[in-house]
């Protein structure tokens, strides 16, 4: 249906229709925009209640009345869990769902009624400073784990607000710059995780973004937020602004966008009223989205009125285990004729160089921080882990809060390295490097920290790099000097914890990488549109970000999209893809080879090596996990739709299927594909409408003016230079209705609307 339309009757018991009816044209207008920072506005006569919003996503940050945005203010204590870029490298659907279920109930406990989040924006550029909230650089992978998060949080009772909508990818201008990009660039890249997670889990708000989309404001784009977003999706809840994101907030109305946040101080409300009187604004428009506003208020309240309990320690346990899952093995060579990690339980001193292993980098800046229930840290951990067995020696080796190189601390630093057996280094990104509202400048470590690294390795041949960082960094060339190498992210309160798992083998590395990590940062897609000039950014890159653009370029890349090692092997076998009427289903056997239990990420990929239109080499489609025990095989079942094998016809205005033959490639890394088979689909039938401008070659295409035009031209001199194989092509470019003007040219310019109507009625 069109927004437009009769809306959808309410549940049986709604007070939406009669409050809606009780309102006031004042008093629904005052609806639609916050009555502070973070609660929306009540109307007392009617016992309409304000609600709280308040920001996630990976924890409940509750601020006190009057509180900040960007979190310079303290908020109640809550679990912090690992940030999206963290938790997207799980690639495990069924943890983010439990992630999102401890964090409605947290969220319902404090009576919030939305939490905002999850950011399911791609990462387009490594730079990003804001990539430490945002999944992937893939919309299938993005979309998908972000469902599983906001089906967890709403199961509570309380909602989510999807966000930033849309192509908000840098914060460079965010609040201004125009992103242009072309439509099926938007569709297949940028739009399909937002459209994923509408689809299967109804989120019940979405947040457009700050930015411009060619050139219009989100806030007001009516193509955008009611047309892609309700009318082709099926959105059924209400469009928040990013705090601060309205421009003309008449023109926002009338486009979709249902509630302003935060407070306007009563300047919404008096542009709305305005434009009511003033004929430019219907007061349909005005109840389309008071009613969302209403309907929000009715879901929420159940809840609200039993806000339930949470056991704190249940959820530390949690963000534990969310933490374990998030961290990726890079690089892990052996020393001495074995790998150097799992750490043997038993030896010499084990040597812990870094201050964030003492003061632990776990979450990004601005307006996500958590206030923790607790914090744990890596080096007290170990400790534990290691008491009685093992002495474990500390050196910070550095200052987080200075560029310089510490001389003293460094020379304690390899000292300690020297005398032990095997020297961890916690190295990573001061939280300056990456927050909320600018972008990075580069994409490598601080230098102090790379040269501590290179005199410690010196000392001690045996070392194990940690990373904590927000974003990807490059490891190319220090990554040489050290055998294994363990990229944690920012994993959350329990990291401490989870890192000493890791390294001592009590958990398997299972995560897999949901970002490329490029050999340099000048590899990336995005040199020379990024971060724009002149108040816009275009997105020339196109279709291919991250791991489709170093495909595409067979360019080296120092960890691949999908890349993760683990303490055991896994072989693959016995791969199956059967065609169905819905696409395609994949079946894969995996083996665990090795000697511990793991578990084994197998990676959809689907190549279409013939198409009509340009397509990358290859795109994730599907996924799915195993946790097999040693000498054990399971069966992997992956379910592809038409869609993962479509792309975004721009003529046609839809998804389309081009029949034929499509790779399905199957592996445990975009680089790494064990198993490959081809499968024939059947294609869509695609007619386009044909005019005068079209050109010669459409007409002759067209099942019914093919035929026509064949006639025409009967055998002379026109159907030879048309068939011509060397200029036949340039001739079969030209508009029909050009060539109708040309001297001699058989078909005359006054019949090409009668052709036109019996092409329309094929």
């Amino acid at each position: 249906m069109t927004d437009n339309a009769v809306p959808t009757p309410a549940p049986a018991g709604s007070r939406v229709p009669e409050l809606l009816a009780q309102l006031t044209l004042e008093e629904k207008a005052s609806l639609l925009g916050g009555s502070d920072f973070w609660h929306t506005q009540p109307v007392e006569r009617l016992d309409v209640p304000a609600v709280m919003v308040t920001d996630g996503p990976h924890g409940l940050r509750k601020q006190a009345e009057g509180a900040d945005h960007l979190g310079l203010n303290a908020s109640v204590p809550a679990t912090c869990f690992p940030p999206a870029a963290g938790l997207a490298s799980s690639w495990d659907t069924a943890l983010l769902r439990r992630v999102g279920e401890a964090l409605g109930r947290e969220t319902r406990a404090e009576r919030v009624a939305v939490l905002l989040g999850p950011g399911v924006n791609m990462k387009r550029t490594p730079l990003c400073g804001r990539n430490f909230e945002y999944f992937s650089e893939d919309p299938v992978l993005a979309g998908d784990l972000a469902a599983a998060m906001v089906d967890g949080v709403q199961s509570q009772g309380v909602g989510t607000s999807l966000k930033h909508f849309a192509a908000n990818n840098q914060e460079t201008e965010r609040m201004t710059v125009s992103a242009d990009v072309d439509e099926r660039t938007l569709r297949e890249i940028y739009l399909t995780a937002f459209e994923r997670v509408v689809r299967t889990a109804q989120p019940w708000t979405v947040m457009c973004s700050y930015n411009r989309i060619n050139g219009v404001y989100a806030s007001e784009d009516p193509w955008l937020l009611t047309r892609v977003l309700r009318d082709e999706w099926g959105f059924e809840g209400l469009v928040v602004s990013d705090w601060g994101a309205v421009n003309v907030r008449e023109d926002g109305v009338r486009a979709g966008l249902d509630l302003e946040m935060p407070s306007s101080g009563g300047s919404g409300t008096r542009r709305v009223l305005d434009a009511v009187a003033a004929g430019t604004l219907s007061e349909a428009d005005v109840d389309r989205a008071a009613r969302r506003v209403l309907e929000l208020l009715e879901k929420a309240a159940p809840a609200l009125a039993e806000p339930g309990t949470v056991d704190v320690e249940a959820h530390h346990a949690l963000a534990r285990e969310a933490a374990t899952a998030s961290a990726v093995l890079l690089k892990n060579e052996p020393v001495d004729g074995a790998p150097l990690l799992p750490l043997a339980p038993a030896g010499g001193t084990v040597a812990v160089i870094g201050e964030f292993a003492r003061t632990p980098r776990y979450q990004g800046a601005g307006s996500s921080q958590v206030n923790p229930t607790r914090l744990d840290d890596a080096l007290t951990a170990l400790r534990t882990a290691f008491e009685g067995s093992r002495d474990v020696a500390f050196a910070a080796g550095y200052d987080p809060d200075s560029e310089e190189l510490d001389g003293a601390l460094v020379e304690e630093a390899v000292t300690t390295a020297a005398a032990a057996e095997v020297a961890v280094v916690f190295l990573g990104l001061p939280p300056r490097y990456e927050s909320e509202g600018y972008d990075r400048d580069h994409m490598d470590l601080p230098a102090a920290q790379v040269e501590l690294l290179r005199r410690v390795a010196a000392a001690n041949g045996k070392v194990v790099v940690v990373l904590s960082n927000g974003s990807a960094v490059t490891v190319e060339p220090w990554q040489q000097q050290v055998p294994a190498l363990l990229e944690t992210w920012l994993l959350g309160q329990a990291g401490g914890g989870a890192v000493a798992d890791l390294l001592t083998g009590a958990v398997n590395p299972s995560g897999r990488l949901a970002e490329t990590i490029p050999v340099s940062h000048h590899d990336n897609p995005t040199v020379g549109n990024f971060p724009g000039e002149h108040g816009h950014v275009r997105y020339g890159e196109g279709l291919l970000i991250g791991y489709r653009w170093y495909d595409a370029h067979a360019l080296p890349v120092a960890y691949p999209f999908g890349h993760g090692l683990s303490y055991t092997t896994f072989a693959y076998s016995d791969l199956s893809v059967r065609p169905d009427a819905n696409g395609a289903e994949v079946t894969v056997t995996v083996t665990n080879t090795g000697d511990v239990a793991g578990t084994e990420t197998v990676q959809v990929y689907v190549s279409d090596p013939v198409a009509g239109v340009y397509r990358p080499e290859q795109e994730l489609k599907g996924f799915a996990r195993l946790t097999l025990a040693p000498g054990e095989s399971g069966t992997a079942t992956i379910a592809l739709d038409r869609r993962a094998f479509a792309f975004w016809h721009t003529a046609a205005g839809r998804w389309v299927v081009e029949g034929g033959e499509f790779q399905v490639r199957v592996g445990a890394s975009s680089r790494d594909v064990r198993l490959a088979e081809v499968v024939h689909l059947d294609g869509d039938d695609v007619t386009l409408p044909l005019t005068g401008d079209s050109p010669v070659d459409a007409w002759l295409q067209h099942p019914v003016a093919g035929a026509l035009v064949r006639e025409s031209l009967g055998e002379g001199q026109w159907t030879a230079m048309l068939d011509d194989p060397q200029h036949g092509q340039m001739m079969r470019a030209i508009p029909l209705v050009r060539l109708t003007r040309f001297p001699g040219f058989p078909i005359a310019e006054e019949d090409l609307p009668t052709w036109e109507a019996k092409a329309a009625q094929s």
